[in-house]
């Protein structure tokens, strides 16, 4: 936060607690659960990604990384698109105060990209698990006519 002493590493994140206001010091001072909360989350999808990341690209990788890889996905484009839903209906209560263009340029452009990615991300990754399923059927259906 603005005036804390670790602010020098995160200076230009000060622009952006005026942006949203979640991210504001008023709401960390009115003990607002919901940042605190996200944070958590943040956490938990990060480690998935990572986990994602070791099992698609170790030297054999695993038949499970795609479903950990989708798992991580919808979880970024389910939490951002319930931080946009929390914004509809409290009456655009954190970003409200905006002008349109800042609005569009420091908020819903740089959080549309955290729906946009993980929603291609979740296509793709959906399709290839669809797919190897397909493909398990179809050799479970022949191994039966055996």
């Amino acid at each position: 936060m603005r005036g804390g002493d670790l602010h020098w590493i995160w200076k230009p994140y000060s622009i952006y607690q005026d942006v949203d206001l979640v991210y504001g010091v008023k709401t960390f001072e009115d003990g607002s659960g919901f940042t605190n909360a996200q944070s958590l989350m943040n956490v938990i999808e990060t480690l998935i990604n990572l986990y994602y990341l070791y099992l698609a690209h170790r030297s054999v990788p695993s038949p499970s990384a795609p479903l950990v890889g989708f798992t991580g996905a919808v979880m970024t484009l389910s939490k951002t698109v319930l931080y946009w839903a929390q914004e509809y209906y409290c009456n655009y209560c954190a970003v409200g105060h905006n002008t349109v263009q800042d609005l569009i340029v420091l908020w819903i452009i740089p959080n549309g990209a955290w729906i946009v990615l993980p929603a291609f991300i979740t296509y793709r990754l959906g399709k290839d698990i669809s797919q190897s399923l397909a493909s398990s059927e179809a050799i479970a259906r022949a191994y039966k006519k055996q």
